[in-house]
């Protein structure tokens, strides 16, 4: 992997992690059009760049990452267990999901949920919807925690899906985001470290700069997004997304 192909999948990663647009879909696509195969080099940066995009949740949220804030991390580890029990058993199943062609259909279909949801389901009256991470109950949680399972299929996107049980459930489109990255941190974890057990061996000097670059470009990408990301939805919804990722995956299905 050279130095261009650390610098533009870190970016990618960085900005679509967090955004309803899927990380796994777009990193996909990149790498088809950037000719990268997928070796163990390969695997072993993207290990890398999701280790630097759950270190910005953490800089981004440091308050939230206490002791004092116990009940709020019962309730995303809750929502965790989900996602977190289906792909352990199914791990093998999913892997053989990944292709363009359903990236795209995948795409097409979040896209047309969002705008549904958008349209029918949420209020533009915050007054009575849950706007704090904090409040979220046990029973929302979880059932945020079973939506984030269609994460699994590639180009459904994990903050999609999250983000959507989330509204369906009573939060603002600001607590869903927010829950949302937090709810990243134990699934990204999760998948780091399982990649890292099978990658270990690939973190060699010669291939140490790429891996530093594109760590140190996902990080500052994957923070500056979640603050931007948080103030477009103060003013807008999540129609623009919808619309992209229609008109991503029929492009894709047109490309490829």
């Amino acid at each position: 992997m050279t130095i261009f192909d650390s610098v533009i999948l870190g970016i990618i990663e960085g900005i679509t992690e967090f955004l309803p647009i899927s990380s796994t879909g777009h990193l996909i696509v990149a790498s088809e059009f950037l000719g990268i195969k997928q070796t163990n080099i390969t695997k072993a940066y993207e290990v890398i760049i999701q280790f630097a995009a759950i270190l910005a949740v953490i800089f981004n949220y440091k308050d939230k990452f206490t002791i004092k804030k116990i009940d709020l991390w019962r309730k995303v580890f809750l929502a965790f267990l989900p996602i977190g029990a289906v792909g352990f058993i199914f791990s093998h199943q999913i892997k053989e999901l990944f292709s363009i062609q359903t990236v795209a259909i995948m795409f097409i279909i979040g896209g047309i949920i969002f705008l549904i949801v958008e349209k029918f389901f949420v209020k533009e009256d915050n007054s009575y919807l849950v706007d704090d991470v904090e409040e979220v109950s046990l029973k929302q949680a979880m059932i945020i925690g079973f939506a984030q399972i269609f994460a699994l299929i590639p180009g459904t996107s994990r903050a999609g899906s999250t983000i959507i049980g989330a509204l369906l459930v009573g939060l603002s489109r600001r607590a869903s985001a927010e829950f949302s990255f937090l709810l990243a941190f134990p699934v990204m974890s999760a998948v780091t470290f399982y990649d890292l057990s099978k990658h270990y061996n690939e973190f060699s000097n010669e291939n140490i700069l790429a891996l530093a670059i594109g760590f140190i470009t996902s990080f500052i990408i994957a923070y500056i997004t979640i603050k931007l990301f948080l103030k477009f939805l103060e003013k807008f919804t999540f129609v623009a997304f919808g619309l992209y990722r229609i008109i991503f995956g029929i492009f894709l299905l047109i490309v490829f």
